[in-house]
């Protein structure tokens, strides 16, 4: 997204939003791309087996390209050298990717462009309000208190040391989800106008996602249930840069035996990478995809490509989440 151009109004835009950013538009033959972006704030659990095996699965049966992204911009929660314990956990499942690996940490100027058109286009202005302000407003959203607007009138510049927040409308954002069903958000009631930009100056996940999904070429996103109230956001986000919209699969998520979603905050154990056949027999099995009888005596790279053979995102059940299935019985070693 190199050169960007200064933003300017395009009739050609979805819903009258901006033309589309440089390098972000769709080819003219379409490739099927998927991606995995964990965030290297700790090590990759059973969950994150699954969504990386999911995205990996349904790009590969589609005869696409699988993406590898790190979501560094966090950069007080980011663990040194996490980074690269999860892309050599990646390789160890065999879950290869393609091209390089794309960091947010090196994306400030083209965030900040796409920053700059939306300012320029009058959709972000600047905020002060801290949490504190905004529950004691007390506007009930989908995921506790949502922004009052209170802030709505103010201007100011992107440069500013305040938050920047985007304005959402009304209208309802509407979807369907390939394994949750049709989706259906009014952004309004679920958040209010939602931050691009902390005061920090940290870039949030919102923005970074919509612009290097473009950037990548994705085509289908593939993750997790607990991201699919942010789907609504980005969408709106897409509209208004002009981007393509992807497809999006949220599976269901890996619980722990007290019913909470294994989490790299809350400690979740690292995934045995030491011994991968077992791990991937499970994760396909929490995925409802079929097993032939003699999986667990498969060499990592013959099950992952009988998987990908028999990939249907059909399977995958509908719902939130729920605990992960048992280990398979490993009668042998498997060779890699």
């Amino acid at each position: 997204m190199r050169g960007l151009q200064d933003a300017r109004r395009d009739p050609r835009a979805p819903d009258g939003g901006l033309s589309p950013l440089p390098g972000c538009a769709a080819p003219a033959v379409a490739i099927p791309c998927g991606r995995f972006a964990p965030s290297p704030t700790g090590p990759l659990h059973f969950g994150s087996l699954v969504a990386a095996l999911a995205s990996f699965l349904d790009a590969r049966a589609r005869g696409g390209h699988w993406r590898g992204r790190i979501e560094d911009l966090d950069r007080p929660r980011v663990i040194p050298g996490m980074a690269s314990d999860h892309l050599r956990t990646l390789e160890r499942f065999g879950l290869h990717w393609d091209d390089d690996v794309l960091y947010q940490s090196h994306g400030a100027e083209r965030y900040a462009a796409a920053l700059r058109q939306l300012e320029r286009a009058g959709w972000l202005y600047p905020c002060i309000c801290s949490r504190s302000d905004i529950a004691q407003a007390g506007l009930a959203g989908a995921e506790g208190y949502r922004y009052p607007g209170t802030c709505r009138t103010r201007s100011g510049s992107a440069t500013d040391s305040a938050a920047w927040r985007v304005r959402v409308e009304a209208a309802p954002i509407e979807w369907p989800d390939l394994v949750q069903g049709p989706q259906r958000h009014a952004l309004d009631a679920l958040c209010g106008d939602f931050v691009l930009r902390r005061a920090d100056g940290i870039i949030t996940y919102q923005l970074a996602v919509v612009i290097d999904d473009a950037i990548q070429g994705v085509d289908r996103v593939v993750r997790g249930a607990d991201l699919i109230t942010s789907t609504p956001r980005q969408i709106h986000l897409q509209r208004l840069l002009g981007l393509p919209t992807p497809a999006y699969v949220h599976v269901p998520l890996a619980l722990d035996r007290q019913g909470d979603k294994l989490a790299k905050r809350l400690g979740a154990a690292a995934v045995a990478a030491a011994e991968p056949v077992p791990l991937l027999c499970r994760a396909l099995a929490f995925l409802g995809q079929s097993l032939p009888p003699e999986a667990p005596r498969l060499g990592r790279d013959t099950l992952l490509g009988w998987a990908i053979q028999h990939w249907d995102v059909g399977r995958i059940p509908r719902g939130q989440g729920w605990p992960a299935p048992p280990l398979p019985n490993v009668a042998d070693s498997p060779e890699m």
